[in-house]
């Protein structure tokens, strides 16, 4: 495979969440290295972090698993009783099937880069935590947690 420019990978802003669920991650820039190298298992995506963004809703997966590496700046990871800080050089890890939500978020003045790495399954249901926002597996999208869909 060719080496990958960075620069020519298309950067996706926000997210696709519901209003108003969208607006902390609103400032998040996403440019997916994998997608562009022509993976399809595994998501490598280069992200930017602005202060005072979150990375996503507090969230767990089903059958997905996550990995973040901090690139630059500092962020605290949010677990569901826990606040650590991340900074360049650090990294963790999130099994599948762990109820235990997570989410990054910027507290610092400078943008945080990082890398977000996961595995990719159809069978992938994703439960948000704090929230009244369930992604059920593909195709049906989110949903509240009592299964009606969102508008």
């Amino acid at each position: 495979m060719p080496k990958i420019d960075v620069a020519s990978v298309p950067e996706r802003r926000g997210s696709d969440y519901p209003t108003p669920f969208d607006q902390p991650v609103s400032g998040r820039v996403r440019q997916a290295l994998g997608k562009a190298g022509g993976l399809t298992d595994l998501g490598v995506n280069l992200m930017h972090l602005p202060s005072g963004q979150w990375s996503s809703q507090r969230h767990w997966h089903t059958h997905e698993e996550e990995f973040v590496y901090i690139l630059s700046g500092e962020l605290i990871l949010v677990t569901g009783d826990d606040e650590q800080v991340l900074r360049a050089g650090d990294c963790a890890a999130f099994p599948k099937n762990v109820p235990d939500g997570h989410h990054l978020i910027n507290r610092q003045e400078a943008t945080a880069v990082y890398l977000d790495i996961g595995t990719h399954s159809s069978a992938d249901a994703c439960t948000y935590s704090d929230i009244d926002l369930h992604a059920a597996p593909e195709p049906a999208g989110y949903s509240h947690k009592d299964g009606t869909a969102y508008p």
